[in-house]
């Protein structure tokens, strides 16, 4: 776990300032559960009495909170970003789905330009190990593990662009992509979308990526998401056409 021992004189606020910008800089994510109090104690160097103090202290706040019996955890401080409302809106409004798309590219773009430039070895390995594992889920066939790791990819971008604010606003967007409230990846794979294509546009990312080359990742970025733009597009207007021919036919059926 990402704790270090605290060295100052008031050590309950060390301890908060050290796991609040863990959860800023997102390596403690929404839901993970914190270890056991006499664990964190002591990988943290402080007694358990600061420790708890921190630890009410950030609960008041509202960034963790305690579950019955099963431990601290990080709050879902993410679910406030839409209010259900709006995300019941996004999923009935197909206009949503592409402004969502064109502002992903803009946003993906500018990370993925500045993860070629700025993000460190490491940001890049982690980019590199998704999408081995995106390699390994495509060869097991499973659709769900791939969409997963789908936004698990895209979001390790995100993170290496060493951006706070876009890294909390595109996480809670990915949320409601992982739930399928902007789209479906089922959808696009009826307009004769392949999971090899989209495989192989991600893989084009992650080189330009590891080749620290800004604007061959942002054109990376730009051409994955245009496909999928255009695919959704389609399978739209597929519909439209096929709801009217189904009109056409009971027509000419007499039905």
């Amino acid at each position: 776990m990402p704790f270090e021992r605290i060295q100052q004189e008031k050590l309950s606020h060390g301890v908060v300032r050290q796991i609040e910008s863990l959860i800023l800089r997102g390596i403690l994510r929404p839901g993970e559960r914190l270890p056991p109090e006499r664990e964190l104690s002591e990988r943290m160097g402080v007694s358990r009495p600061s420790l708890r103090e921190a630890l009410a202290d950030l609960q008041d706040r509202g960034l963790l909170m305690t579950k019955a019996g099963a431990g601290v955890y990080v709050a879902d401080v993410l679910g406030s970003a839409f209010a259900p409302a709006l995300v019941t809106l996004f999923a009935s409004h197909d206009e949503a789905v592409f402004d969502y798309i064109s502002f992903r590219r803009d946003m993906e773009g500018l990370a993925a330009e500045r993860a070629a430039r700025l993000g460190s070895d490491t940001d890049l390995k982690v980019i590199d190990a998704v999408f081995m594992k995106m390699e390994t889920a495509h060869q097991k066939r499973n659709p769900a593990e791939e969409a997963r790791l789908d936004a698990d990819f895209h979001l390790s971008i995100i993170e290496a662009s060493h951006n706070i604010i876009m890294l909390h606003m595109m996480r809670s967007m990915y949320e409601l992509l992982r739930e399928g409230v902007f789209y479906n990846r089922q959808v696009m794979f009826r307009q004769r979308t392949t999971r090899d294509t989209l495989l192989d546009q991600h893989r084009a990312i992650n080189t330009a990526l590891q080749a620290r080359d800004p604007a061959g990742a942002r054109a990376a970025i730009a051409a994955h998401l245009n496909y999928v733009e255009t695919s959704l597009f389609d399978q739209q207007k597929s519909d439209q056409n096929e709801f009217f021919a189904q009109k056409r036919f009971e027509h000419v059926a007499g039905r």
